[in-house]
């Protein structure tokens, strides 16, 4: 059987922004049987794991994400976001560092100034 991936992402994707993550997770599980390394289904599985607060369901799928294309900054910022609302600062900052020794500059300008001026916080905070 053949699913409609994209009519099911919005679908998906509308029931998450609905506040029916659990709907939306079970749909997004369904597609990734179907296509295990659909990109779109991770990327809001592990928003929705995020939102309900399943933060190492979350880490896991954005973990993943990042071994399939390590330079992306949306899926570097998702993991390090979840690592950082688990209180594991450290790693958070471990994932920029990694990012940023991987990241295109050009295509990635906007997560590389966002990193940027986290770092120079923290720079500060410190301080």
């Amino acid at each position: 059987m053949s699913l409609d991936i994209e009519k099911i992402l919005k679908q998906a994707r509308t029931l998450a922004e609905a506040g029916e993550g659990e709907k939306s997770r079970l749909l997004l599980l369904g597609i990734l049987k179907e296509e295990p390394d659909n990109k779109a289904a991770l990327l809001i599985l592990g928003g929705a794991y995020f939102t309900a607060d399943k933060l190492q369901e979350a880490e896991m799928v954005f973990e993943r994400l990042i071994l399939m294309e390590p330079g992306t900054g949306e899926f570097s910022i998702a993991l390090f976001n979840t690592l950082w609302k688990q209180g594991r600062y450290e790693e958070a900052m471990e994932e920029i560092k990694r990012f940023m020794g991987t990241a295109d500059r050009v295509k990635e300008k906007k997560t590389i100034d966002q990193y940027i001026a986290i770092s120079e916080k923290m720079t500060d905070y410190k301080e």
